[in-house]
C-alpha cells in the first residue's frame, strides 16, 4: 500500500517507491539520494506540522512537509 511520507509514523522503515511531481523536485531529491528503491527511516515527524527528519544511506536530511507529501512510499514488512 502506497503512502505519502508525510504520514509514516517516527521510528518506521519504508522503501521509496516514486515522487509525484515535476522535473525539478525529482532531480532535487535524486540529488539527495532519494531514488526509487532506497530505504527510508523517519526520525521525527510531528503530524501537526514542521519538517519531517530522515534518515537515508547513513545521512540524516530534513525535508518540508509539503514535499515529503509528495515522495510516495511502502512500509518494509520484516
Amino acid at each position: 500500500m502506497l503512502m505519502p511520507l508525510s504520514m509514516v509514523a517516527p521510528g518506521q522503515e519504508v522503501e521509496l517507491v516514486t515522487v509525484y511531481g515535476g522535473w525539478g523536485i525529482r532531480y532535487r531529491l535524486a540529488e539527495m539520494g532519494l531514488n526509487p528503491g532506497v530505504r527510508i527511516r523517519v526520525i521525527q515527524s510531528d503530524f501537526r506540522g514542521g519538517p519531517i527528519l530522515i534518515a537515508v544511506r547513513g545521512s540524516r536530511l530534513a525535508l518540508g512537509r509539503g514535499m515529503a507529501h509528495k515522495v510516495m512510499v511502502r512500509s518494509i514488512t520484516p
